[in-house]
């Protein structure tokens, strides 16, 4: 195993999780304006490994404060087995249920040949011919919306292993492998790897980036690999973008990987490091015209490969993470525009209209508030989003009572407290989310097994 210098940590594989599940994402938007090429709620995996682990372990004294900080929020999902007969499923599934719930997943690719230079993290494709047949089958799986490539994490920052010549075949991989997922799905975004702010220079970056390919992608992902400021990083990228604008490549743009980066600097290793915090909620709503996307891209919790196993969820580390950093914001913004309203087809009355407009829309039920819930179902379960909106002043708490399906039953909770799991099943709010204000709204959800079509939801302020 190679020794790994302190200006570098691991990036730790996190092996894919339950394939194929068709689920409604949660994500908690940053204020500021939207910036850089992308826009919209970026999708969390119902079936990342932190979801499964709280789903699992609801008397567990860490359990509400992983789930409410940290399972909460849209991670990558990250693809690192090699299995090219099964990958386009496992993709197109994934994709397939992002895509239901009108939000952008978030893939992260790690299967290039020798990567992490036999670190923590080896393993990849066999040769760098099978890694194309593989990712061939990936671009398959990804339809045609936007999604989001993270395209191999230290494959360009850490080369202390490759010969010249095993150096230019890895270029042309990397290039030949963004060709391929772009001309699959030209919505794709992709970013090559930019390492970090605290390893290699800015120009130095640059050229690496350039020699593999980045002139076909849409920038260049950088932080995976440590815990710098988000400040620091965003500097970083600056001169990145001009040293490739000196180059004659423009247009590109910055992803950050904000997933650890709210602590302390220090000691390489995430593992063996209790001053490290969750850093910025997961947007696109970045207000930096060279970013495009604060992302969690190394889910919180997962070891980096000292104390525990590279990619394995850590319960002790996830709370470490978690204890002591903010609480999310409590509204999620509208995923598509709100529909607008056809003009009049006919000549309107030439009476006059009545001196009060009657409301375009149905009161809150309940005291106070309303209740709406969206159910995305797979074989054999679903997932559950309901948004609480107060009437025409604030609250503070609500109850919101969800009339489940027959036979239905809840596994897993986030932002909101549970009174049983079958039948009439009554949530509250935690702690941060329980103050609404007028005709705002805040968002909570489920997961569970059997049929959830045709809950439905009632609220209580």
């Amino acid at each position: 195993m190679a020794i790994l210098s302190s200006r570098r940590r691991s990036a730790a594989i996190s092996t894919a999780a339950v394939a194929g599940l068709a689920a409604a994402g949660v994500c908690f938007a940053v204020g500021g304006a939207s910036a850089g090429t992308v826009s919209g709620s970026l999708y969390r995996d119902p079936g990342s490994a932190v979801v499964r682990w709280v789903a699992a372990n609801p008397g567990d004294s860490r359990a509400a404060v992983i789930r409410d900080k940290i399972a909460s929020q849209p991670q990558a999902r990250w693809y690192a087995n090699f299995n090219p007969s099964t990958i386009q499923s496992e993709v197109s599934g994934f994709v397939g249920a992002a895509n239901a719930a009108q939000q952008i997943p978030v893939l992260s690719v790690y299967e290039i040949p020798n990567r992490d230079c036999g670190g923590a993290s080896a393993g990849g494709a066999p040769d760098l011919n099978q890694y194309q047949t593989w990712v061939s089958n990936f671009a398959r799986g990804l339809g045609n919306q936007t999604v989001l490539i993270i395209l191999e994490t230290d494959s360009l920052a850490l080369q202390t292993c490759l010969s010249p010549s095993e150096l230019s075949a890895r270029n042309q991989a990397l290039t030949t492998a963004t060709q391929t997922i772009k001309s699959a799905n030209p919505n794709a975004k992709v970013y090559l790897d930019g390492g970090h702010s605290t390893w290699n220079s800015a120009n130095d970056t640059a050229n690496r980036l350039r020699a593999a390919g980045v002139q076909y992608a849409d920038g260049f992902f950088t932080n995976v690999s440590n815990f710098n400021p988000t400040s620091s990083e965003a500097s970083f990228g600056r001169a990145v973008i001009s040293a490739l604008n000196g180059m004659g490549i423009s247009g590109k743009r910055q992803v950050i990987d904000t997933s650890r980066n709210g602590g302390a600097a220090g000691d390489w290793c995430a593992d063996d490091n209790t001053d490290r915090r969750i850093g910025q909620f997961p947007t696109t709503n970045t207000g930096d015209a060279n970013i495009d996307a604060y992302l969690w891209v190394k889910p919180p919790g997962e070891a980096d490969g000292c104390r525990y196993t590279a990619g394995s969820f850590q319960p002790d580390l996830a709370f470490s993470l978690a204890s002591g950093a903010p609480n999310p914001p409590t509204t999620a913004p509208p995923t598509t525009n709100p529909p607008t309203t056809a003009p009049p087809t006919t000549a309107p009355p030439t009476t006059a209209p009545p001196t009060t407009a009657p409301p375009t829309t149905p009161p809150p039920t309940g005291n106070g508030c309303s209740a709406a819930v969206a159910i995305n179902q797979w074989n054999g379960g679903f997932t559950a989003s309901v948004n609480v909106t107060a009437g025409s002043a604030a609250i503070n708490g609500w109850t919101v009572t969800v009339a489940l399906p027959g036979g239905a039953a809840i596994t897993g909770i986030w932002n909101a407290q549970a009174s049983g799991t079958r039948g009439t099943v009554r949530f509250t709010n935690v702690g941060y989310n329980g103050q609404v204000g007028a005709g705002q709204t805040t968002n909570f959800g489920f997961q569970g097994t059997g049929t959830g079509q045709g809950a439905t939801a009632t609220c209580a302020a």
